[in-house]
């Protein structure tokens, strides 16, 4: 097929695409829906109705209708901006241009985009008959029909849109989620069939194990099952936690697995310092894609599953996870096998040795900075998905790049303009390419501080940790400084147990909800480094980093540092810290003289009297609610 094309004009989505939390097994489902009746504080009476439907293994995609008409299609992307290809999207046959009947001035509709079975094999068919390039699988065809610069290609593939949810609207579409799939069905779309309204985790359940019977005669690949709140009242109530919905769940499907040879097995050393075995193996199609590396995890995985080179291997993989071996099949192990032998030396050419922390399973090399290895694995880390992301620069180009020497540090990725010339000459390359990469790595010189601090690679640092440190430190420059002298404090107080005996920037650091002293002796470390302080201060200098949205509210809480204790009575307090959140709040673990508000429950304890001593308001739960709702200030 016609390769996908790169250059799309960006979209920002008027209501983030998130993603969604996964269930693998029935126990996940159970917590998922006890946890729904904790947040809301729902007796046992009280019916928790579940919308299921399957989910489609294909590309998401958001619509914007405006007066009812078509105005914009455009992908997923990082959740926030995605990709214009509103041309290739009124290519779809069963894609309404207008919708029927009565539609609200201005929706968001949110679904799939996917192939069925017997296209895509006439597709590949088709492609191979005519000597081009055919597809590993349907999603894949799917999203390189999509993302075509000729819509003519587009519309010469058999694409398909269902629809399943919806981002901004000026309208609601109902008051269930069963109400609004009707709704979508009115306005001329196609939704996911077969779905349930389901009253329990039993009818859950069975939905679950009747469709996964099915799978195999449904005429389009799914990947699991979607469970949805039915009411949206509550659904709003819920909210979001970090980049998913609190009111939905994938429930995935076993992992597909398959058998085949581990030829060898290397050593792999990622940005922490980690080394992480690799299982090389003979390649094999697990779920529609080719399988040719596995992760053995660490040194004492291999040695518990006793797994050795030329054995016979059970291989799986589940969704966007990596492929894992999951044991050996002993009957074919090759005789003269003998058990492999983990490196007490970093594969780096330093050959620094290897430590194991105690109580962890995790071998590093302790060649800190200066292990090329580490360098090099930072760096893939910075241009990653849900870091900086720049179109173009993969991981093979950055290690091209880093060998050349192009490339050392991450800041030197926004000076390979002073390159251009020599990135013309490179065999492959033409201006074309090269005017693309560098004008990519432009747009991402402005960047969210969430994003920013994940792409640092600090240890234990994820995405919502990083969130939750843009949301407390709210700019760049401040939450440099405030990191900065949590390293000084700790470096000064390396025995303290206490957040508080070690200084008030650690204190304060350890205060954020979510990060304790462990975490906070990671970015401690960070920061401690020279290396990185200089790291940090170019990148500084060389972009913009803009500060986390706050919640666009004119709340009298907004800004303000929040901390409750005791038991609420009538909302539980997840419930109220996410409503704390969401009216642009801080919320803190504990009560410091940084303190706005502390709302007093039944059964206060030491926080009260903490409130009380450093001069900190204190809130009764009715007062709290009635600063909640004051939406005016």
């Amino acid at each position: 097929g016609a390769e996908p094309a790169a250059g799309f004009a960006k979209v920002t989505h008027r209501v983030p695409m998130l993603s969604l939390s996964n269930a693998f097994s029935d126990e996940d489902v159970a917590d998922f829906l006890s946890g729904i009746r904790r947040f809301l504080r729902l007796d046992g009476a009280e019916p928790v109705d579940i919308v299921a439907e399957a989910k489609i293994d294909g590309l998401s995609m958001s619509l914007l209708y405006e007066k009812g008409r078509l105005a914009t299609g455009a992908t997923r992307g990082d959740g926030t901006v995605g990709e214009d290809v509103t041309a290739n999207v009124r290519t779809i046959r069963n894609l309404p241009e207008r919708l029927s009947g009565s539609a609200p001035d201005l929706i968001e509709v949110r679904g799939e985009v996917f192939m069925r079975n017997t296209d895509f094999s006439a597709l590949n068919k088709r492609l191979a008959a005519e000597d081009k390039k055919t597809f590993m699988n349907p999603r894949n065809a799917a999203a390189g029909s999509l993302r075509q610069k000729d819509a003519a290609i587009t519309a010469d593939r058999p694409l398909r849109f269902l629809a399943y949810a919806w981002g901004d609207t000026t309208e609601p579409l109902g008051e269930t989620q069963w109400q609004a799939r009707q709704t979508l069905k009115d306005w001329g779309f196609e939704v996911n069939e077969p779905a349930a309204l389901c009253h329990g985790i039993e009818e859950i359940l069975a939905f679950h194990d009747r469709l996964m019977g099915q799978r195999a005669e449904l005429p389009h690949d799914i990947d699991g099952i979607v469970y949805k709140v039915d009411r949206l009242d509550w659904q709003a109530r819920l909210g979001f936690v970090s980049r998913a919905p609190r009111w939905a769940i994938a429930h995935k499907f076993p992992a597909e697995q398959a058998e085949t040879i581990l030829r060898k097995i290397t050593i792999q050393v990622g940005r922490t310092g980690a080394l992480t075995p690799v299982a090389n193996l003979e390649p094999i199609t697990v779920g529609g894609v080719v399988v040719s590396r596995a992760t053995l995890h660490n040194k004492d995985e291999i040695e518990r599953k006793d797994v050795r080179e030329g054995d016979h291997v059970i291989i799986q993989r589940a969704g966007d996870v990596i492929p894992q071996v999951v044991s050996v099949v002993e009957g074919k192990r090759p005789k003269g096998s003998k058990p492999f032998a983990f490196p007490e030396t970093c594969p780096c050419p330093l050959r620094t040795p290897v430590i194991q922390e105690d109580g962890g399973v995790v071998a590093r090399c302790s060649g800190e900075l200066a292990c090329p290895h580490q360098q090099l694995r930072r760096l893939f880390h910075f241009v990653s998905r849900d870091a900086f992301d720049i179109e173009g620069l993969g991981g093979k180009h950055v290690e091209d790049f880093w060998t050349e020497g192009l490339i050392v540090g991450p800041v030197d990725i926004f000076r390979l303009r002073d390159h251009a010339a020599a990135l013309k000459g490179r065999e492959g390359w033409g201006e074309q390419s090269v005017d693309n990469l560098l004008n990519a790595i432009e747009e991402r010189r402005r960047i969210p501080l969430d994003r920013f601090i994940y792409a640092l690679g600090i240890r234990q640092v994820g995405q919502s940790t990083a969130r939750l440190l843009a949301r407390t430190y709210g700019s760049l420059a401040a939450w440099h400084q405030a990191m900065g002298d949590a390293a000084k404090e700790r470096e000064a107080n390396p025995e303290a147990r206490k957040a508080q005996e070690v200084g008030e920037a650690y204190a304060d650091l350890c205060n954020v909800e979510g990060i304790g002293m462990s975490v906070a002796d990671d970015i401690a470390a960070f920061f401690g480094e020279e290396h990185n302080r200089k790291v940090t201060e170019e990148l500084e200098a060389a972009l913009t980093v803009e500060a986390l949205e706050a919640a666009a509210t004119d709340s009298p809480i907004a800004g303000k540092t929040v901390v409750f204790t005791g038991t609420l009575e009538s909302i539980s307090r997840s419930e109220a810290k996410a409503q704390a959140e969401s009216l642009g709040a801080k919320v803190a673990g504990s009560v410091s003289k940084k303190t706005d508000y502390l709302v007093v429950g039944a059964d206060a304890g030491s926080k009260a009297r903490k409130a009380a001593e450093l001069g900190v308001t204190t809130l009764t739960e009715a007062e709290w609610l009635a600063l909640a709702a004051d939406k005016h200030g």
